[in-house]
């Protein structure tokens, strides 16, 4: 009894740590946001006394801050479409054909997933300047794709397969092709984990820096990711203006990761039990 009681104190006090290690830090940004760089300089951890919208309506009011906002809603879209939509095709591929080689082409897939962006950058940027990629959204939306398709086909095939296969006979039985059943069945059944696939492609494709940094020079090209460093450098004595540049930045992202949570959870759990 005192053990699972100790369990469950210690389960808390971990929850606790991880909540303030994650929210404490984004209550900081926001909160600055509202502060004066006077209030920041006399109490870095004080509450905002009195408010200040000023930071927040100035950002607001700046074409840069849409200007990257844009930017980075158009590359996680096409990014986002292209690894759901390959993946899918992908993930149907492996669970419902048997042909030679496909345990090693899904282990190929998988083995991406420790596979780091970091060690492809200069045979990437090579590539792209052959492919004359260089400051333009595909080349930055294309690579982001295909580095979210290992985790989409590992989260889609085991979902796809779970599904039974008497569906399929009775829809080739009723004169569905086998990309009708594709289209019509396994797609709107395989909803959850595309949701979850999708969610975590945008997401991903929303917070990369380094990608866009490596095709980008431009600066009306720059995503958000990047606006943030670039507005950092240019008022780098203004650290309210910058807190609510940041705060700003930092919001789509998490109302979108909030909306679809649980999608995401049930996305999972399906694909685990697949």
């Amino acid at each position: 009894m005192r053990s699972g009681r100790f369990g469950l104190s210690m389960g808390y006090l971990a929850a606790i740590v991880v909540l303030g290690v994650t929210v404490v830090p984004l209550l900081f940004v926001l909160l600055g946001g509202f502060r004066t760089n006077g209030q920041i300089n006399r109490d870095p951890a004080g509450l905002p006394g009195p408010w200040v919208w000023d930071n927040y309506a100035t950002v607001l009011g700046s074409g840069a801050f849409w200007t990257f906002l844009g930017n980075s809603a158009l590359i996680a879209v096409i990014a986002t479409l292209l690894a759901v939509g390959l993946g899918s095709m992908a993930g149907f591929a492996l669970s419902r054909y048997h042909f030679k080689g496909r345990e090693a082409f899904y282990t190929l897939f998988t083995l991406g997933l420790l596979f780091p962006l970091g060690v492809a950058t200069l045979p990437l940027y090579l590539w792209l300047r052959q492919l004359g990629m260089l400051e333009s959204f595909w080349g930055v939306a294309i690579p982001e794709a295909a580095f979210s398709l290992p985790v989409t086909i590992v989260i889609l095939r085991p979902f796809m397969h779970a599904i039974p296969g008497e569906l399929e006979d009775a829809a080739v039985l009723d004169g569905a092709s086998r990309l009708g059943f594709f289209w019509r069945i396994l797609l709107p059944l395989s909803a959850p984990a595309l949701t979850t696939v999708a969610v975590l492609a945008f997401v991903t494709s929303w917070n990369a820096y380094l990608l866009p940094l490596l095709v980008f020079n431009d600066s009306a090209h720059f995503t958000l990711p990047l606006g943030v460093a670039t507005f950092q450098s240019q008022y780098s004595q203004d650290t309210a203006r910058v807190l609510a540049f940041t705060a700003l930045s930092m919001i789509p992202a998490l109302a979108f990761f909030v909306l679809a949570e649980r999608r995401i959870v049930g996305g999972l759990t399906g694909s685990v039990k697949g």
